[in-house]
């Protein structure tokens, strides 16, 4: 897999989408220390030589990276080359703090957000009285629209996701996003290409023809699953099951075997005409420039 693309400091996802296929994005998120601050800047070096598509910033549950998140999007857009993607969240959200964050990102010269509705912390104070200015995505997304030319994303759940028990009503929602002016769609990640495909099919049916990235994560630790699981949702078949018990006392063949089957996952993905691969990166690299090496040899 090759990617030439020669990134303008500001472009447009879509832009990006249109000009070169396929794409190959990562997501960091805001460390809480200065040592983690200065493992992420390492990181994004080391996958800086990989020329990314675009990289994105996430944001933390009910706002609590929102200054932090804002401070790392500053000081990447100065120091590299690509695209960033910033997350925005807005359960819990007033207009006016969304207002102020977006025309913050406008000023960073920031041209795409993830627009996502978030999840109220279950230890958070008086969860049921947090104010609701913005119940749902789509009404973020409507927002975001209202204010500025952003190039918008949403998120797309291959299996649901874990608040809705119905893939179909869980489209319709996703209808909704795109409906409100999303124009670009990143799935929740999963481990089993099946799930994407399904996905991708259900709402080409129902008439959303918007490019669908699938998100990726490289297995990397034995305890890795669960816990992913457990916050996503997602299914984790036998196959991996077996492969993670044979090496559950051996990190080093837990992640080779993470990044063959990654790269075999993200290979099938392409070659079946998905538009990009968007990793979850965990704030590490080696992983991730493992698979696109292998895949870049494909």
């Amino acid at each position: 897999m090759k990617n030439n693309l020669d990134l303008k400091h500001k472009m447009k996802i879509t832009e990006i989408l249109e000009k070169d296929r396929p794409t190959f994005s990562f997501e960091f998120f805001p460390p809480k220390t200065e040592e983690g601050l200065a493992s992420l800047y390492k990181t994004i070096a080391e996958l800086e030589k990989i020329n990314p598509s675009f990289i994105s910033i996430t944001y933390g549950a009910m706002g609590s990276t929102r200054k932090k998140t804002l401070e790392l999007i500053e000081k990447i857009k100065k120091s590299l080359k690509c695209e960033i993607m910033a997350h925005l969240t807005c359960i819990g959200a007033t207009a006016e703090e969304i207002s102020s964050i977006v025309l913050k990102l406008k000023k960073l010269n920031i041209s795409n957000i993830l627009a996502l509705r978030g999840d109220i912390p279950d230890d958070y104070p008086e969860k049921d009285k947090v104010k609701k200015d913005f119940m749902y995505a789509s009404d973020l997304v409507r927002f975001i629209r209202n204010l500025n030319d952003f190039c918008i994303g949403v998120a797309g759940y291959p299996e649901c996701h874990r608040d809705c028990t119905d893939i179909n009503t869980d489209i319709s929602y996703l209808a909704e996003k795109i409906e409100a002016g999303a124009e670009f769609v990143i799935t929740q990640l999963f481990f089993h290409n099946e799930y994407y495909n399904s996905f991708v099919e259900k709402i080409r049916g129902k008439g959303i023809k918007n490019p669908v990235i699938p998100g990726i994560l490289p297995i990397t630790g034995y305890h890795q699953i669960s816990k992913i699981q457990k916050m996503c949702g997602c299914s984790i078949h036998n196959n991996i099951k077996t492969e993670l018990e044979k090496f559950k006392d051996d990190p080093v063949s837990i992640r080779n075997f993470g990044v063959d089957y990654a790269t075999e996952q993200c290979s099938e993905l392409l070659e079946q005409g998905a538009p990009g691969i968007h990793f979850y990166t965990f704030n590490k690299s080696e992983a991730t420039r493992k698979i696109w090496e292998n895949l870049s040899k494909k």
